[in-house]
């Protein structure tokens, strides 16, 4: 019989998507059969699934740390922001609405149905399955119709256990101040806690866990010191994405914009050594001695190229042409190079039509129809193979796009290269993943790759940190306080 156990937290980063993650890398190589599952997520980094539709980047991770191909009913309710107000609804893997914060409290209720419907379709595949929830536990103000929380554990009966951020400062308040707000009947599925990212002395804090313990009444499983390799995973929320450091000869410089998505595109170039990956903010230029500007994707493409030129970004990139410095645009980044974006149906916002930067001579039309697949195929004209995926709206033709940058396996030809070579855009992600084309993407700029594997180095963390949740957590309670 399938069991079940939900980690939930005091507030939102606190580490829950890399909880389950290693824990599920760890009961996975106790033999059992592990399923990852988020009822609902916010978040612009998503991945696509061999079911064609598309999840939060985190269960994908998840879903590779179990061994499992990702699927869209370990997501069923993804939410993709669009402004400070508003989201993307996407439901088992398709988008169906657009919808403002508050009329989606309205749509909670009806999206259960599809939520429970993904949770037993997993319970038919898995020996355990590692509930994810979504912020904190304690926003009781959003309690009614909750789906992603004590809603979904009270309609599953399934059993939570709550986790902590010590690192934040305040942890016992955060964990004693839940049980002393949220419902009583909610307080009743919590059967225990866990503190993340502890750093020093744990003996220091034993008191702190015992206090925790009696004024709240749950069972203390684990004090979990601060794991540094986590940064090498793909982050979820963009408040997780930071550059890489140290001196390195090559520079990369990626503006960081206000929607921006699929950002773990990044995470490849930031764990090359030879590379330094710089996150450009607002207020801040784009730095002069950089050898690639790379325009990542946008979830709204055309507001985000308005920020872009309100930040005087698109007088720098020009004058970054002008050194003979390169720039690369990816799905939205590589829309927004073109001369024209047009979004007639209002698909990212009002109907409107806006010149690109005019570095490419392509122009885009956003179109409802959403491309969601894996592809691969061979960069040109250098031939070299390449693995990624596609998450897409709009068509982008042009005379630069007679020179492709990339031929895909079925035939299409993708992306666009300037004649002077120094711009390119494609809609492939993850082509930095693939160690070929980043390889030959440094040695244009003159830099050379390490030569490691970049998943094999994924694969490692996970290991490196089911071990140390073993070493750290209750693991065997765990299990048995699951059902």
């Amino acid at each position: 019989m399938t069991r079940a156990l939900m980690i939930q937290g005091t507030g939102s980063d606190v580490g829950k998507s890399l909880i389950v993650a290693g824990l599920a890398r760890a009961f996975t190589r106790r033999g059992l059969r592990v399923r990852p599952f988020k009822p609902q997520n916010m978040s612009n980094n998503a991945a696509v699934t061999a079911d064609g539709g598309e999840i939060g980047r985190a269960q994908a991770l998840q879903a590779r740390a179990a061994g499992v191909a990702p699927s869209i009913h370990m997501n069923p309710v993804l939410l993709k922001p669009q402004s400070e107000v508003g989201s993307q609804v996407v439901v088992q893997g398709r988008m169906v609405a657009t919808v403002k914060a508050r009329d989606y409290q309205a749509w909670k209720p009806r999206l259960l149905e599809a939520v429970l419907d993904s949770f037993s379709r997993l319970k038919a595949e898995a020996d355990l399955i590692l509930v994810e929830g979504a912020g904190s536990a304690s926003e009781v103000n959003l309690r009614a119709g909750d789906i992603a929380n004590m809603g979904f554990a009270r309609a599953t009966d399934t059993p939570v256990v709550l986790l902590g951020d010590i690192d934040r400062g305040g942890v016992i308040a955060s964990l004693v101040g839940t049980k002393a707000v949220i419902d009583p009947d909610d307080a009743a599925m919590i059967v225990g806690f866990l503190v993340n990212r502890f750093r020093g002395d744990p003996t220091l804090f034993s008191d702190g866990m015992d206090l925790i313990a009696r004024h709240t009444g749950w069972a203390s499983l684990g004090l979990i010191p601060h794991f540094p390799q986590a940064a090498r995973l793909p982050a979820e929320d963009v408040l997780g994405l930071v550059g890489s450091a140290g001196p390195a000869a090559t520079r990369i410089a990626v503006p960081v914009l206000p929607r921006i998505a699929n950002f773990d595109d990044l995470d490849p170039l930031r764990a090359e050594p030879a590379v330094e990956v710089v996150l450009v903010r607002s207020g801040e230029p784009i730095p002069g001695d950089a050898a690639l500007v790379l325009l990542p994707g946008s979830k709204t493409t055309i507001d985000d190229l308005d920020f872009f030129r309100a930040e005087g970004w698109d007088g720098d990139l020009r004058a970054h042409l002008r050194r003979g410095g390169r720039v690369l645009g990816l799905c939205g980044g590589y829309q927004m190079l073109g001369r024209t974006l047009s979004d007639p149906d209002g698909i990212e916002g009002a109907p409107r039509t806006v010149p690109g930067l005019g570095l490419l001579e392509v122009d885009t039309v956003m179109t409802p129809l959403k491309r969601l697949e894996a592809v691969s195929g061979t960069s040109l004209p250098d031939g070299i193979p390449f693995s990624g995926y596609e998450m897409h709206v709009g068509d982008t033709t042009g005379a630069d796009s007679s020179r492709p940058l990339l031929r895909l396996a079925d035939g299409r030809a993708d992306g666009a290269v300037s004649a002077d070579g120094l711009v390119c855009g494609t809609y492939v992600h993850g082509l930095f993943s693939d160690d070929r084309q980043r390889a030959a993407w440094l040695a244009r700029l003159g830099a050379r790759s390490d030569g490691a594997s970049y998943e094999a180095g994924i694969e490692r963390v996970l290991d490196a940190l089911a071990l140390h949740l073993e070493r750290h957590v209750d693991c065997d309670r765990l299990l048995a306080l699951a059902r």
